[in-house]
Parts: structure tokens; sequence; C-alpha cells
């Protein structure tokens, strides 16, 4: 007769004691009272003023999609469109039928212009057509507001009571620039109104740009290392971008 086997009692093992997890508390946001505000620089480097920064501009908020659909927009309106291809409708000759439809051992072909052959036209290829898009002045408000809280963010903004050219040689605008110590960084330079003589002085300069505050795009605002803008031309950005959002 055959006997069970005993088997031995399972240990029980006692589980580590794991301290609760809970949530950490949300430090409260503390708004300070000063406001934001920016030296103002002559073109020698040196400090003659504050400027501070509109609260309504400057609110730290920045949308990174609404700046990508802004500079790929831009960027599309940019472009002519004008890349084209013939089809085996374009490609002269091919009227003839190669060879008989049967008994050739041959696959059947009717043009030599076909998309298959070398010399025969393009299968859905490039026509020309517009890649214009429209973007609501609100979004592009919006987006150059982004912009600018970003560049103030990463310290890549800097104010010039003006820039004072007399004459429209690039060598003068050159020694601008090397006092500021911007000669190794791609600039960009936003004033209020565009003078001939800057416009002149600044083609010769490959890393420096220069826009107009009634019109900079998003882009020019994000495609460089340094953002400098004259005293009167931050002002007219911010009005600009404060109107457009009322």
């Amino acid at each position: 007769m055959a006997t069970a086997k005993k088997t031995a009692p399972k240990k029980k093992v006692k589980k580590a004691l794991t301290p609760k997890r809970t949530k950490k508390a949300k430090s409260p946001k503390v708004e300070s009272d000063k406001a934001l505000s920016l030296g103002v620089l002559n073109i020698d480097g040196k400090k003659v003023s504050q400027f501070d920064l509109d609260p309504e501009v400057f609110d730290g908020t920045i949308n990174m999609q609404l700046m990508h659909q802004a500079v790929v927009i831009y960027q599309g309106n940019q472009r002519m469109g004008l890349a084209s291809s013939k089809t085996r409708g374009d490609v002269s000759g091919g009227g003839k039928k190669p060879w008989r439809q049967k008994g050739t051992g041959r696959a059947r072909f009717g043009s030599s212009r076909n998309p298959v052959w070398r010399g025969g036209g393009v299968a859905f290829g490039p026509k020309p057509h517009s890649f214009y898009k429209d973007m609501p002045k609100k979004m592009k408000a919006l987006a150059l507001k982004s912009a600018l809280n970003a560049k103030l963010r990463d310290a890549e903004i800097m104010v010039l009571e003006e820039v004072p050219l007399v004459s429209h040689k690039t060598k003068k605008l050159a020694e601008i620039i090397k006092k500021l110590k911007l000669n190794q960084e791609k600039v960009r330079l936003v004033v209020k109104d565009l003078e001939n003589n800057l416009k002149l002085a600044s083609n010769n300069l490959a890393k420096l740009k220069v826009s107009q505050a009634l019109n900079i795009p998003t882009i020019d605002v994000l495609d460089c290392k340094r953002l400098v803008m004259t005293k009167d031309a931050l002002k007219t950005v911010e009005e600009r971008i404060k109107k457009c959002l009322a």
C-alpha cells in the first residue's frame, strides 16, 4: 500500500515594508514685484540706461508648436513652386506603336515614351503650383511673442540705444559689432526705420542681418544667436504684438 509523501510546510516570507508614496506638495508661485528690465547699451558697449519690458508681451509663455507652424508657413510662402517635369504626353515623339500587340513574345507597349522606357515621360512628377498658406494675425503675433520670450529666457536679447551711421561703409558698422563683442556670432539687428546707410553697410557682413521692427517674422527672431534691437524697435514690436492680441 502506497504511503503519501509528507511535504514540508512552506515558510511564510515576510514582505518588506515599503513606505507609502506621498505626493509632493507643489511650491507656490512667487510673483516678483520687480518688472523685467534689460540694460540699454551704446555703440561702445557701455550701459547707459535701463529698459522696462512690457509684462503683457514678456510673460514667459513659449508655444513651441505655434512657432514651428509659423516658420513652416513662412518658408513655404517663400517658395516659387516652379519645379516641372514632362509626362508621357509632353515628351515629343512616341506616336507610333513600337511593335504589334501580339505574336512577338515581348511585352505590349503602345508608345516609346512610356515612363518605363528610357527617354520616356515622368510618372507623377512635379508640376508648378503654389505653396502659399495663410495664417491668422493673432497666431502670427503669438508665435512672435513666444520667440521673444524664448530669446529672453536664453539671455540672447541685447538692447541698443541707437545705431548711428553717417557713412554707408561696412568698416564703420563692423567696428560697432566688434565693440559689442558680436563679431563671431550670427546676429539679427532690428531697427525701427531701416536707413539706406545701414542697409548698404550690412550687405558685406555675412553674419549680420538687418530687419525692420514693423514686419519682422518669427523665423528672423529664432534664426540667430544674438537678437540685437534698438530701444525704439523693441517698443514698436511690443506695441505691434499688443495691438494684434487686443
